[in-house]
């Protein structure tokens, strides 16, 4: 491949098409992504995981501590959350993909501290690891996607994304080559979701519920807007 240094994943992605289509092709080709400056302080690259075949992925915003300590997505706090919602939506683990909007974890450190503080990624990083989300959507072709957080909403329906305009709603995930553009959020209003091959339901990132003073009360929203995606299985 003809990797070099850019704010852009794309010179990283396999060359061939067999492999672009390929989940572990793609995520040995990321282990060495140098698409923009996070490597540089991440441990790992922390790719999606899930079935190959799953009718639904989740996307998130990007590996947290303990996702860029152990390589894997949503090992952390909010993965249990999130796998505590999805069994009670009625969401097979075994039908879902799960991966995140960028793949290396962006953090600070506060002065003389050893802790590392979650930064939201800029939309420069974005832009630069949309390639990967492209490719894991096109090798799985699912039937719903999920945007956990602004973050994973903004990558897939673009900057005019919010979740509390579109939560909780069955919409039209837009073509893909537009997905993250402009485009795409005009395309939500224009195409009815009933038209669509793939559905895309908007949520809070389950990180939300372990920040909120009435949990419960938080907890409860991300699992309505599961069960709209569960709904949309049947």
């Amino acid at each position: 491949m003809n990797a070099k240094t850019s704010q852009d994943a794309e010179p990283y992605l396999p060359d061939s098409p067999k492999e672009r289509s390929d989940l572990d092709a793609l995520r040995h080709a990321a282990a060495g992504c140098r698409g923009c400056g996070l490597y540089e302080n991440a441990t790992q690259t922390v790719f999606g995981e899930g079935s190959a075949g799953g009718r639904v992925v989740l996307v998130g915003e990007q590996p947290g501590d303990q996702e860029d300590r152990q390589g894997h997505p949503f090992v952390g706090p909010a993965g249990r959350v999130l796998d505590r919602a999805l069994e009670e939506a009625g969401i097979e683990r075994g039908e879902v993909y799960i991966t995140n909007a960028v793949k290396h974890f962006k953090f600070k450190r506060q002065a003389g501290g050893k802790r590392r503080i979650h930064e939201a990624p800029n939309v420069g990083e974005m832009r630069a690891c949309r390639p990967w989300l492209l490719a894991e959507l096109r090798a799985l072709d699912p039937d719903v996607v999920v945007a956990l957080g602004a973050t994973a909403g903004k990558a897939l329906l673009g900057s005019s994304f919010r979740v509390t305009k579109l939560r909780g709603r069955l919409l039209a995930l837009p073509e893909l080559e537009t997905i993250g553009t402009p485009a795409a959020g005009r395309e939500i209003d224009e195409t009815p979701p009933g038209e669509a091959d793939t559905r895309v339901v908007a949520t809070i990132h389950p990180s939300a519920v372990l920040r909120a003073e009435d949990r419960d009360a938080v907890y409860a929203g991300l699992l309505d807007d599961l069960k709209v995606a569960a709904q949309a299985l049947r």
